[in-house]
């Protein structure tokens, strides 16, 4: 009985390696909490030019009814998604590399090109889904948009890292099909989903997987 429970044990640790080596487990739960912040301090600017603009308090208001790509590009809410996304971008890469090297774990390997190409997939087609919105001049379906699109692919990168990060992806879009009735509160929205969900996330992850590890208990 023990050689048998010994065997199934043995068959149980080397499915867990082989999920393990399948999956990108470096994914920081501080990378997601620093990604809710940068978006937390990209919106309360955003609210402020927003605010600011003749007193308006949405996108709707805020541009004209048609506007040319270029000359959208050249907005400062434009320039402020830009450089939040940036930030939070470096900031992710940098706690993701800290936690590679903890684990001894390479962070460019077969399982990261995976993962980076299930999320990149539908992330470009919402990418120029949105850019001909803005064309067209339907600017209140921006935040929704990027919701919808950015939770899309985070439940298809999930089976290639952390299976939580599906459920984020579930709240991104469930989120965004409800900014879909809600257009002129997209940046409300955007905060919540960007802002709040991701730092409820990256403390849960950093709780579970990370808080023995660093020295927190």
């Amino acid at each position: 009985m023990s050689d048998k429970n010994t065997g199934l044990d043995t068959l149980k640790d080397i499915k867990q390696m082989m999920e393990r080596s399948s999956r990108f487990i470096s994914l920081s739960g501080l990378s997601g909490i620093a990604a809710g912040v940068c978006a937390l301090i990209g919106a309360w600017f955003a609210f402020h030019v927003i605010s600011n603009s003749s007193g308006h308090r949405d996108y709707d208001n805020y541009y004209p009814d048609m506007i040319a790509l270029k000359e959208f590009m050249g907005y400062k809410l434009f320039r402020i998604a830009l450089f939040t996304l940036i930030a939070a971008f470096i900031l992710a890469l940098i706690f993701t590399w800290i936690k590679s090297k903890k684990n001894n774990v390479p962070i460019w390997g077969t399982s990261s090109k995976r993962l980076i190409w299930n999320a990149a997939f539908p992330l470009t087609a919402g990418g120029i889904f949105l850019l001909r919105m803005i064309q067209l001049g339907y600017f209140g379906m921006i935040a929704p948009g990027c919701l919808i699109f950015y939770g899309i692919a985070l439940i298809s990168a999930s089976k290639y890292t952390l299976g939580e990060v599906r459920y984020l992806g579930y709240c991104q879009v469930i989120l965004g099909l409800i900014n879909c009735w809600f257009l002129g509160y997209g940046l409300y929205f955007w905060t919540i989903g960007f802002g709040v969900l991701h730092i409820v996330y990256g403390a849960m992850m950093w709780w579970k997987y990370e808080r023995a590890v660093g020295g927190g208990r």
